[in-house]
């Protein structure tokens, strides 16, 4: 009995870090798909950072997130830091830009 614990407990932690990195990484790319089918003059009417910088910071972070590129996955630092700039993304940005237009559209 006490030898099936160990291996167990290695699936579930394969799952838990599966459905993390799949929800990071929807996250994180439906924020860089939206930063990018913004209008740029519309950042910078918020008092934000320019488009470049939203696509550049949201890039970086959508890399350092997969776990192809060795930096640990979602549960690093670096993976952290990535969804809390997409949270901050969607949250305060996005809601800025749908402000400015009217709240019109399909985002």
């Amino acid at each position: 009995m006490a030898i099936a614990a160990p291996i167990f407990y290695d699936d579930v932690r394969y799952w838990i870090e599966l459905l993390l990195l799949v929800f990071a990484l929807v996250l994180e790319g439906v924020s860089l798909v939206h930063a990018i089918t913004q209008r740029s003059d519309a950042f910078p009417a918020i008092g934000t950072l320019p488009k470049g910088g939203w696509i550049a910071i949201l890039a970086i972070c959508l890399l350092f997130t997969l776990p192809a590129f060795g930096f640990g996955g979602v549960l690093s630092i670096f993976g952290l830091i990535g969804i809390a700039a997409s949270l901050v993304y969607l949250l305060d940005v996005r809601v800025g830009l749908r402000d400015l237009h009217d709240g019109r559209g399909f985002w």
